[in-house]
């Protein structure tokens, strides 16, 4: 589904990405782990055309998608959740769920999209004519992964989703990835918390410097004493 071939991309000539390569199937969950600055985010905001690469190719459905401008890769059907939520405060939870299906005009659709956004995050529904400030931490990260939702993904990228979350909300994050996963959307996670997105995955890459220095399933990462030593503290 998704192919990402040797690129390179920085920031005002300051390299941030050397020669990455990753690729993700259809229906997989596909996590990227590393340390604050290693070039997490930035492999996402390459990916969602945030950020232009310099060399390399990012193909999307076998199409070539890096000289998109971002609204065009999201009618693909590829949508990001960036890293610190981004909910806009002064709207009501349903006028920031609406704002994600900006390109639908079927208010049929929309409505549909909805109504699966409120069954996947109850709270949502319970809190939908409050502004979206108002919500607690872990009440605006459901809604910002809600809003993506509605732009009806094929593949979601999240980044850094349980970022400054409770325990317990956590978990709830980490189990409404997965039933998302089981309705057919195709997830790359972006996450520090190491254990528990290889517990998740299918398949994970580890990035440091910038640079893609293993890859494999989730139990082989689990089991690789690299990974142990420098994320599991093991």
């Amino acid at each position: 589904m998704l192919n990402v071939s040797s690129i390179n991309a920085g920031y005002s000539g300051v390299p941030a990405l050397t020669d990455v390569s990753l690729h993700i199937n259809p229906g997989e969950i596909v996590t990227i782990v590393g340390s604050n600055g290693a070039g997490k985010s930035t492999i996402a905001r390459t990916i969602s055309g945030l950020v232009r690469i310099t060399s390399g190719s990012i193909t999307f459905n076998g199409e070539r998608i890096d000289q998109l401008p971002p609204h065009h890769i999201v009618a693909r059907g590829l949508v990001h959740v960036p890293e610190g939520r981004h909910v806009f405060s002064k709207l009501t939870v349903t006028e920031n769920l609406k704002l994600g299906a900006y390109a639908t005009t079927s208010e049929a659709e929309i409505a549909k999209r909805l109504e699966y956004v409120y069954e996947l995050f109850p709270i949502l529904k319970e809190r939908a004519r409050q502004q979206a400030g108002s919500l607690s931490g872990g009440q605006q990260q459901m809604l910002a992964l809600g809003r993506g939702l509605m732009a009806d993904p094929k593949l979601l990228i999240l980044d850094e989703p349980s970022l400054g979350l409770m325990p317990k909300l956590v978990e709830e994050v980490f189990e409404a990835i997965r039933t998302i996963s089981q309705t057919g959307v195709t997830i790359l996670l972006i996450e520090q918390r190491v254990l528990e997105a290889l517990e998740l995955c299918n398949r994970g890459y580890v990035i440091q410097n910038g640079r893609i220095v293993t890859e494999g399933t989730g139990t082989e990462l689990m089991d690789s004493e690299m990974v142990r030593k420098a994320y599991l503290g093991m």
